[in-house]
């Protein structure tokens, strides 16, 4: 085993070492942004130690090389004083496994269940695929054989017929070329009255009125099938035609480029305090970590509200307070003029989470909340309601009323930090 070898079994050692991750969203500091960074105990690589210069040789002390029984001298003090050395009081020293986004949501869908499979919706370029398409010109390098053959075939099987069993009804005595050419027509065998003239000016007149009728003939008489024929007689030519030609060429395929934008909506009324912000904190960044690992553009906005709404950047959403009151509409309405404006639905996948502690003013959220959600076109909706210590509003649970049985909302509650995995697969399998 070489140190290649060695350097890659320390990074799986490191890996799995690696803090729990449902333990790390609900306790672990978070950062800010996009890097996730998951404390591990520290893994020191091994190295060789050199000794310094001028040191003496190997085993050799002061003096030279000491008699046998010599004491090698006695024990040297350390660098402290011997007081409060002994259990080590400074801080340990910690690593950390670094995780991208990619990465995350792999891990988040092997702790959860989940296997979310975005879709793309705006087409960013056009490939040639496999060749599985046909067409009537091309190079005769692409000529598809299978096909031209196939094509003769059908047209031989469609007018194959039993010859023998055809000429036959010229054997039932006083039937003519005439009434065999209408027999004929009438059981949809392909023949002329030619090919009858010719069989009939074959047939020896001793073997002409073998059978007293035609009737008479059916019932003694009946066609090979084709399938039997061919396995007596073999195939024989294939009639093959410059219109039976096909020729192979590349279908092409549409490239779509997975795309998501998320609005996070944040109620920053007097009534939210610093553990509910922490909380909301612990459900928004591993959603946001999530759903950029899924897709390959993702794209975020914030807003804030209180009784107005306002866009703020990422590193001020969670720390704003306001001391004023609550409509949660405005926001709404916000969000909604931000993705007309920027994001059509046709072009992007969108998720529109928000977060409060339930309250609302008189009747916002029947009248224009719910009316806002059921407009805005989104993948999900999500309503995160944080009630430590306390029952909060009733905002969540006129949503539910109102929305519970569509396929693109989730309400979650969340009274602590344990709750904070559960919400975060609530929301998620709703979506899913």
């Amino acid at each position: 085993m070489g140190l290649r070898d060695d350097l890659e079994r320390y990074r799986e050692v490191g890996e799995e070492r690696r803090e729990d991750l449902r333990a790390f969203i609900t306790h672990g500091e978070l950062g800010n942004g996009t890097d996730i960074q998951i404390p591990i105990k520290r893994i020191d690589l091994p190295e060789f130690s050199y000794q310094k210069p001028a040191m003496g040789g190997v085993g050799q002390g002061e003096g030279g090389q000491p008699d046998v029984g010599q004491p090698v001298g006695q024990p040297q003090p350390g660098d402290g004083d011997g007081e409060g050395d002994e259990a080590g009081d400074g801080e340990g020293d910690h690593g950390y496994y670094e995780m991208n986004p990619e990465e995350f949501a792999e891990a988040l869908d092997d702790e959860l269940g989940l296997d979310l499979e975005p879709k793309g919706k705006t087409v960013v370029e056009e490939v040639e695929g496999d060749f599985t398409d046909v067409a009537r010109t091309g190079p005769r390098s692409t000529l598809d054989v299978d096909s031209l053959f196939k094509q003769g075939l059908k047209r031989k099987l469609a007018v194959d017929f039993d010859e023998a069993y055809a000429a036959g009804v010229l054997r039932v005595s006083g039937v003519g070329v005439d009434e065999a050419f209408r027999w004929a027509r009438a059981n949809h065998l392909p023949v002329s009255r030619a090919w009858y003239e010719t069989r009939l000016d074959a047939l020896p007149e001793s073997e002409r009125d073998e059978y007293p009728s035609i009737e008479a003939y059916e019932a003694v008489e009946a066609p090979t099938p084709v399938n039997a024929r061919i396995r007596r007689d073999g195939l024989g030519p294939v009639p093959l035609r410059r219109d039976d030609e096909r020729y192979r060429y590349p279908a092409v395929e549409e490239v779509t480029e997975k795309s998501v934008v998320v609005v996070n909506i944040r109620d920053v009324s007097g009534s939210m305090g610093e553990e509910k912000r922490d909380l909301i904190e612990r459900v928004f960044t591993p959603l946001d970590w999530y759903l950029t690992g899924k897709y390959d553009t993702a794209e975020f906005v914030y807003i804030a509200h209180d009784v107005e709404a306002w866009s703020v950047e990422r590193e001020a959403f969670f720390g704003i307070k306001s001391g004023g009151g609550t409509r949660i509409s405005s926001a709404y309405e916000l969000a909604a003029a931000v993705l007309d404006e920027h994001y059509p639905w046709s072009e992007w996948n969108r998720y529109v989470f928000a977060a409060g502690d339930g309250e609302n003013s008189h009747n916002d959220s029947e009248d224009r909340v719910v009316p806002l959600m059921e407009a805005i076109d989104a993948n999900l909706h999500a309503y995160v309601e944080t009630t430590p210590g306390s029952m909060g509003g009733r905002h969540g649970e006129r949503v539910e009323d109102a929305l519970g049985d569509r396929d693109n909302v989730a309400v979650t509650r969340v009274g602590s930090a344990d709750d904070v995995v559960d919400a975060i697969e609530t929301i998620l399998s709703t979506e899913q």
